[in-house]
């Protein structure tokens, strides 16, 4: 399997507001290549959803950086744009047939999980989320996540709780967070330590893959 490009996904945060998130990601994309975004607003019209993915697609234009959409194939098909798989929506399989030459990233929370046609897993929760404090789900932690990742055939990004004071312990070839980077005084600052902790690509291979904009193509196998 060829190597992703990235190895961090800011997932967004829209209750900080959309100037601020807006504002947080584009300081966080500056921090270099290597970073993706993950569209994530549940509960809003699809209106509203596909709105804000137009503006999305605009920032992660300007830093070449891959944007994936949550659930949503239509907004995906839309847009150009990559497909996030949650345990409620289509399956990777499916996502794989109707968006060849994309990525798709699914959820994974236990060995169950479908992950077949995925390029890539987030699997969580590894720590207790910052963006969801009262999240009762059993936490993985470091070992959790490692038995369950061995046996995945894709890369498993880890999240939940990831911050700069801890990603190095989990060994992962990548993760995703939201209030590590979104809630951070210095987005950017906290992209680059994140970056550097994970087990993923040196920067520099991640700048002679990712070029120009046709870098937001999958891939060919």
């Amino acid at each position: 399997m060829t190597p992703l490009p990235f190895s961090l996904i800011v997932i967004t945060d829209w209750g900080l507001g959309r100037e601020v998130l807006l504002r947080r990601l584009e300081a966080a994309l500056a921090a270099g290549p290597g970073i993706a975004v993950q569209h994530r607003h549940p509960g809003v019209s699809d209106r509203l959803f596909f709105d804000e993915a137009v503006e999305l697609a605009a920032v992660c234009g300007k830093a070449n950086a891959p944007l994936f959409i949550n659930s949503r194939l239509d907004v995906a098909l839309a847009l150009g744009a990559h497909l996030h798989c949650t345990s409620t929506s289509l399956t990777p399989r499916e996502g794989r047939r109707l968006l060849p030459g994309r990525w798709i990233s699914c959820a994974v929370h236990s060995a169950d999980e479908d992950v077949d046609g995925a390029d890539l897993a987030l699997v969580s929760p590894v720590f207790q989320p910052g963006s969801k404090p009262t999240d009762s789900r059993p936490l993985l932690g470091v070992d959790g996540y490692a038995r369950l990742t061995s046996a995945l055939p894709c890369p498993a990004f880890a999240l939940g709780g990831i911050e700069p004071g801890n990603v190095a312990d989990v060994r992962a070839p990548g993760v995703a967070v939201i209030s590590a980077v979104l809630r951070a005084t210095a987005p950017a600052a906290a992209a680059k330590a994140l970056l550097a902790g994970t087990q993923g690509p040196p920067q520099d291979d991640v700048r002679a893959r990712c070029p120009t904009r046709g870098a937001l193509l999958r891939p060919p196998e």
